[in-house]
């Protein structure tokens, strides 16, 4: 990489810094390409990104963001996963170390809170941002619900008593 290669790589990475919420640094010794690839498409799925990069130019492009407390586990072989739903990347992370022990997951950061390895692994515990919007919605219906079956049921108990009372007036004509 030639000066402006790295000042463009640094400008974009601090970009995708500024726009994102969660990071999460992994250490990567002997994945093969395969591998790197399977993990590549899984992050996507979940609308994540995952890349191995220059240790010294990632800490160039944290200085002075909110996930500078991550620059110190920037050593050796590591690669960043990040995205916009905190716990899609780390469940995708962490599913993927599971079956993979090449990949060691290091630490991250959610905003500007430093997590270790067994922080990204709580994370990862949790229900998807889409799981949570539905139980919220679910929570959210339930009293409507209810209301509306409660302002009905006097509507419907008086058709029935009136329904009684015509049969009962019918029964006396008779």
């Amino acid at each position: 990489m030639n000066r402006t290669e790295k000042r463009d790589f640094v400008a974009s990475l601090a970009t995708v810094f500024a726009e994102t919420s969660m990071v999460v640094v992994t250490e990567n010794k002997g994945l093969t390409v395969a591998d790197v690839t399977d993990l590549r498409r899984k992050v996507r799925e979940v609308g994540a990104s995952y890349k191995v990069t220059k240790n010294r130019l990632t800490k160039l492009a944290l200085a002075g963001t909110q996930f500078d407390g991550i620059s110190s586990l920037l050593k050796g072989p590591t690669a960043l996963a990040w995205s916009e739903d905190p716990v899609a990347v780390a469940k995708v992370i962490v599913e993927f170390a599971k079956t993979n022990d090449k990949l060691v997951v290091l630490g991250g950061s959610l905003g500007s809170q430093v997590l270790g390895a067994d922080g990204i692994k709580a994370l990862a515990e949790l229900p998807s941002l889409d799981v949570l919007r539905a139980q919220l919605v679910g929570l959210i219906s339930t009293p409507a619900t209810r209301i509306a079956g409660v302002t009905q049921a006097p509507a419907g108990q008086l058709a029935r008593v009136f329904g009684a009372y015509a049969k009962t007036g019918e029964a006396e004509a008779a």
